[in-house]
């Protein structure tokens, strides 16, 4: 499809998507929403890349959705995503508990880290926080937003946000929907890392390499497919020991264990060549 309204490139294994609307501060649209779709469907397909980095064109990272799209769910007395009647549905059809709107991060075999350069606000917050890992520009700012519109806090973040800080700081946000801070939001843990800005792209790319380079494509999925498993909730430790152990007979057959071992025994860095191979999954 023919993108307007997000960037897509490919460079040293890592897939940056970027948000392209920066006169509007990357406000969200149901076109921006395909097309970033489009996009996380194209790396997930592509065993050249085993990293995804999602940033925004200009000064913000997305300020949520645009205003014309609100003012048209006022005349409408509904909402609409604007996804049209067969959108991509990268992530997908993995588990079930993770079909659904930016919950199908999850489902995505592949790390995606966010680079938040700027304002990030109602679906542009909750799009970093379903990312693998965040992190953030010095004077960023943020706020969940829906409390100001009159809206229940969206796409799950009531589920989501706890999880990554806590109860207390996630009513402290969901109810307020105050703005704060990147370096506050990493005092509460969202943010693997605040940085400079003109360091921001730069340190999120080594880290990317690093997943890139040294990491085996096929652990990596698995070991997304089951952090995200266990955040469910698993029945018990047990449960979780014994997927491993099943996961782990599985991919000791497989090459990315074989070259992981004689890199170890010849000491040089692996030369990791698959694809993700992660199994699919089905809810316990």
């Amino acid at each position: 499809m023919e993108r307007r309204v997000v960037l897509y490139e490919v460079e040293d294994r890592i897939a940056t998507v970027t948000l392209n609307r920066p006169q509007r501060l990357n406000a969200w649209t149901g076109r921006m929403s395909v097309e970033y779709r489009s996009c996380l469907e194209e790396a997930t397909a592509d065993d050249a890349v085993r990293v995804v980095v999602v940033t925004g064109a200009g000064r913000g990272f997305c300020a949520g959705a645009d205003s014309e799209a609100l003012a048209g769910h006022v005349t409408r007395g509904s909402y609409d995503s604007g996804l049209g009647d067969d959108p991509p549905r990268p992530g997908y059809g993995v588990r079930p508990e993770w079909d659904a709107d930016l919950a199908y991060h999850f489902g995505i075999p592949k790390p995606i880290l966010a680079a938040v350069n700027g304002p990030a606000a109602g679906i542009g917050f909750a799009l970093a926080c379903y990312c693998d890992l965040r992190f953030a520009a010095e004077g960023a700012k943020l706020t969940t937003a829906h409390g100001r519109l009159g809206l229940p806090a969206e796409l799950g973040l009531s589920w989501l946000l706890p999880r990554l800080v806590g109860v207390t700081h996630a009513a402290d946000l969901l109810l307020s929907s105050r703005v704060l801070t990147a370096a506050e939001a990493a005092g509460m843990g969202l943010f693997n890392a605040v940085v400079p800005q003109d360091e921001l792209m730069t340190t999120v790319r080594r880290y990317g390499r690093l997943l890139a380079e040294e990491v085996a494509p096929s652990s990596l999925a698995e070991t997304k497919r089951q952090l995200y498993r266990d955040l469910l909730g698993s029945a018990h430790p047990a449960a979780s020991v014994k997927d491993a152990e099943a996961s782990m007979n599985r991919m000791m057959t497989e090459p990315d264990y074989v070259e992981g071992v004689a890199a170890m025994r010849e000491k040089r860095p692996p030369r990791f060549m698959g694809g993700p191979g992660a199994r699919s999954d089905t809810p316990p």
